[in-house]
Formats: structure tokens, sequence, C-alpha cells
């Protein structure tokens, strides 16, 4: 709800999905700019629907934010290689995911 009000504070249209595998099915359906991606998710995890999306071919490749709790250097890494465009740590505020946008030419 959080993530929501701040998008929304940007000029972002949001559309949210409760596990990783409807989270895939709405990119293929909506092709959105950006996916704002929790690490922890059930069904499918973040990675491994970060490693579905890069596979896919057939669709324009939105950029990834990859959210998580986790400060390992290791995690952040495996996210990166893995195809997001960046990453942020939880809790976060719209000052720092507005930056993050910034960074990945979004805003």
């Amino acid at each position: 709800m959080v993530a929501r009000k701040i998008l929304e504070s940007l000029d972002f249209t949001v559309a949210e999905a409760e596990n990783g595998e409807t989270a895939l099915a709405k990119v293929l359906d909506l092709k959105p700019d950006v996916v704002l991606l929790d690490c922890n998710m059930p069904v499918k995890s973040g990675l491994e629907f970060l490693e579905e999306l890069r596979r896919r071919s057939d669709i324009d490749q939105p950029a990834v934010v990859f959210c998580t709790t986790e400060n390992d250097a290791v995690d952040i890494e495996t996210a990166l290689r893995g195809g997001a465009n960046e990453y942020i740590l939880k809790p976060y505020d719209r000052g720092i995911l507005a930056g993050k946008f910034r960074q990945i030419g979004l805003l």
C-alpha cells in the first residue's frame, strides 16, 4: 500500500499482484514500463520471476527495480546479474524510490 501511494504520487499507474506467477501474467498482459519487484513473494520468488521475465524475447522488457530487506551483497549482486536494473532496501520512502527511478531514466 505504501509503494502504491508513492508510485501514484509520481504519476505512475499501478497494478498489483499477490504472487510472482500472477505478477508475470500481469506484466505480459499490461506491458508496463517498470516493475517494482519484491524479493520475497509466494508461488514464484522475485528472482524466479526476474529470470523468467528476462528469458522472454517476445515482449519489450520493462525496467525492474528489485526490493529486498536483505542487505547481503551476494543477494543484491544476484538480482543485478539476473537482470534487475536497480535495487532498493526496505524500508524506503518517496525520495529513495524517485532517486532510483531517475537513475534508470524513468523520471
